[in-house]
């Protein structure tokens, strides 16, 4: 079966290549490293540092659940698209004040996760990693909404990997840099789990979240979108609540269905198998300096590849192909890991597996994140962005809450298999979407 969308018209390499150096695109290089910057402490790194103070992979699985703050952010996502804070919204716009607001919050969080021992009480940090998650969120709804509001709809694909650059960039340092803090932090002559060597690492990350406050100071808010006056408190709330969603359903009707299914599912192969990557490092044997320089370096330098080769791919042969590209890739290279499970220690077989895993996801991250942003109104970017992209967590995270329970009953092979054969179904699903033809 065959995609039946015509590709853009043609344009040279060079030229395709110089959108990366715009100033929007340049933007959304560092946003995009306060986006990526809280998802690994909440969830992948979290996951190393709990399993290294000896908590059980199921509870690990279930902790992973913090991370449905990110599927469930479209039920305040209203708020942000319409609600203006006090002073904030005058001072620097409608968009920045929420970043700034929503990356606050962010660094309270990870000061309070700095403060706690998982395992002298497991509790405490596990609200702070939920203020984290939420702040990040939010943080993620009004960057999105920022972020499709900069540009055009040709340059989308081009801002999503510069943000999926800045993004990756960040989950170097939340991942590789917190695992070499921690590892640097520890005191001589001691090994195994060391607390403070955390809570030293986790402190530096808190303090990283000062690029993205600088960038969301500096940058300029976008041009307003005009919004219909409201009539009191029923007509804003329609507008801000019913409005966003009706008019996706509006233009799309029945095939919204097919649309939605898509989002839900695009995502679960890596989303699931990420839950239990971390402790399979460490149930490996892996040191954290060989975490730190391949998956946490390396294998997000590759990532960055990927994301670059996604985008220039979507602009010269269209979004659905390199979105069913990615999809393909994703899912098979989630076999690979179930290879070196059965490797043990091996550094080359890790080496390999990651860069073709991480190459895969960058592609398909950087066409996905561009076919989200072209089914949005912009009138609702906010909302209806959160929308999609709440739904393609929802499934996966609650999916992944039992991942180490899976584990636990029949070992990591069988893991990696299983969350390779929940890819498949999203390539039919891609080719059906594929003949949906924009609203006019």
């Amino acid at each position: 079966m065959s995609l039946p969308s015509s590709p853009p018209p043609r344009r040279s390499w060079a030229a395709t290549w110089r959108v990366y150096t715009e100033p929007a695109s340049l933007r959304m290089l560092a946003l995009g490293f306060s986006a990526g910057l809280p998802l690994l402490l909440v969830l992948g790194t979290l996951s190393f540092w709990l399993r290294e103070a000896g908590v059980d992979r199921t509870t690990i699985g279930y902790l992973s659940w913090v991370g449905l703050a990110y599927a469930f952010k479209w039920v305040w996502a209203p708020l942000v698209d319409r609600l203006p804070l006090p002073l904030l919204t005058r001072a620097l716009g409608r968009r920045r004040s929420w970043l700034l607001l929503a990356q606050t919050l962010v660094v309270l969080g990870l000061v309070g996760m700095a403060g706690n021992d998982p395992q002298q009480a497991l509790t405490p940090l596990v609200w702070c990693a939920l203020a984290v998650a939420f702040g990040s969120a939010t943080q993620d709804i009004a960057l999105d909404a920022y972020r499709i509001e900069s540009a055009d709809t040709e340059r989308q694909a081009a801002l999503s990997a510069t943000y999926q650059s800045g993004y990756r960039l960040a989950m170097i340092w939340a991942g590789a840099g917190v695992l070499w803090l921690a590892a640097r932090s520890e005191a001589a002559g001691l090994s195994g789990y060391q607390a403070g060597a955390w809570r030293m690492a986790y402190l530096a990350m808190a303090a990283s979240m000062a690029v993205g406050i600088i960038t969301v100071l500096l940058a300029p808010e976008p041009q307003p979108r005009p919004q219909p006056p409201a009539q009191g408190l029923a007509d804003w709330l329609h507008g801000a609540l019913v409005a966003p969603f009706a008019d996706f359903l509006g233009r799309y009707r029945w095939q919204a269905l097919l649309i939605l299914a898509l989002i839900a599912v695009y995502r679960i192969s890596d989303v699931v198998m990420g839950i239990m990557a971390n402790p399979f490092y460490v149930d490996m044997g892996f040191t954290k300096d060989e975490v730190a320089a391949v998956t946490k370096i390396y294998g997000v330098l590759m990532t960055l590849g990927g994301a670059f080769l996604g985008g220039a791919m979507a602009l010269r042969w269209g979004v659905m192909r390199v979105l069913l590209l990615g999809a393909l890739l994703s899912a098979t290279s989630n076999l690979l890991f179930a290879w070196l499970a059965t490797r043990g220690h091996d550094l080359t077989g890790l080496i390999f597996v990651v860069s073709a895993d991480n190459l895969a996801g960058g592609i398909a991250s950087a066409a996905f994140i561009a076919y989200l942003s072209g089914l949005t109104n912009v009138q609702y970017s906010a909302t209806q962005y959160a929308l999609f992209s709440s739904m393609m967590l929802l499934a996966p995270k609650w999916l992944a809450g039992f991942s180490g329970r899976f584990v636990d009953a029949y070992g990591y092979q069988e893991f990696f298999v299983g969350t390779a054969l929940l890819g498949l179904p999203v390539l039919l699903l891609v080719l059906l979407a594929g003949r949906v033809r924009p609203p006019a």
